[in-house]
Parts: C-alpha cells; structure tokens; sequence
C-alpha cells in the first residue's frame, strides 16, 4: 500500500510561520489554521490517514484509472482541509489547462493510461511517469496536484504488483529544496519529451 510521500515538504520550511493571507484561506475547514506550517500539517494528517484506508489497494487497475476514482481519492486526501477537495477547479490557473477542458482531459488520460500499462509498447515504469506528467499537466484540482498525481500513480503500479516509486526519497537526507528542484525539472524535461530524468528521480 503506498504511503504519502513528501520529500520536500520540511519542517524547517523558513516559511513555515509565515501567516496565510486572507485568499489563501478560502476555502479551508479547519479555523485554527493560520501559518503555513499549520496548512502544511493538517494537509499531510488527512493524507496519511486518507492512504492508510484499506479500500485504495483493494482497487483494481481498470477502477483506479477512471476519472471519479480520482477525484474520491483527492477528495480523502484533502476533504478534512479544503471545502472544494475532490471536485475540479472552475478557474484558470497559471499552469494546467482550460478548466472547461479538465473533466474531458482526464477522462482522455485514464483512457490512454490503461493501454499504456496493460500494453508492451514500453515499461510500466515509463507508463506510470507519463501517466503522473499528464495528470500534473492537467492540474484538475485548485491545489494538492502534485501529491494526488503522486499517490495515484503509486496506486496504479501497486495494482499491477509493481513497487511503488519512491519520488526522491532516497535524497530525504540532503535539501528537501534540491529534490524539489529535481522533481520539477524533470517535470519541464517530460513536458518537452524526454522522460529520461523523470525516470531516474522517480526510482532515486
């Protein structure tokens, strides 16, 4: 079963007591949230708690790649912070597509992802990688992109007996802004097509 996996979110984050400010609040349950440390900890408490539930490794491959079992996933990972968790964002962001187009893109997604992973045209390694770049690339939800696209990926290679990535996990012991940096690198890397450097971190 995948845990939840944040390499670089630290607890050192010098950010981390910087209060939110009134927009960044929209939207939040929780009224004792006030910094970005607090954000950060009641975020990464419902995921953990979210992944721990039996009833995601029970999934089979065919069910997890369908566009309402991803937003019920990013709704259990987020639904105790965020009123709007689990359902598409309705404005336009500075990264991911139209959101008039975000239901078909994902639906176009989950589609392309079962043959990428029930096929022999590349590896599930490769399958799972391009499946998260376009997932990220979408970016169906107002935020908890990356960490939906990383636990859903994860889900996805489980059912198919293949070990979860480890998305840099094996860099924890160095600066959590470096594995960041990494990560988003080879995120423009595969965006301009070579997938090569996100295969290498997601296995570091």
């Amino acid at each position: 079963m995948p845990t939840e996996r944040q390499p670089w979110a630290s607890s050192d984050d010098p950010d981390g007591a910087t209060p939110l400010e009134d927009e960044e609040r929209e939207g939040l349950k929780p009224t004792w949230i006030a910094t970005r440390s607090d954000l950060n900890n009641a975020e990464a408490a419902n995921i953990a708690q979210a992944l721990r539930a039996r009833r995601w490794s029970r999934l089979s491959t065919t069910e997890l790649l369908d566009d309402l079992c991803l937003r019920q996933l990013h709704l259990a990972m987020f639904g105790d912070v965020w009123r709007w968790a689990g359902t598409y964002r309705l404005s336009e962001k500075n990264i991911g597509v139209d959101p008039r187009h975000i239901a078909v893109k994902v639906r176009d997604l989950v589609s392309d992802a079962a043959l990428w992973i029930q096929g022999t045209h590349m590896s599930v390694d490769e399958a799972g990688a391009r499946f998260h770049r376009h997932l990220v690339a979408i970016h169906p939800f107002v935020n908890g992109n990356g960490r939906h696209a990383r636990a859903a990926t994860d889900l996805v290679l489980a059912s198919v007996s293949v070990t979860p990535f480890t998305w840099g996990g094996e860099a924890l012991l160095g600066d959590a802004r470096d594995v960041r940096a990494s990560y988003i690198a080879a995120l423009r890397a595969a965006d301009a097509g070579d997938y090569a450097p996100l295969l290498t971190f997601v296995r570091s």
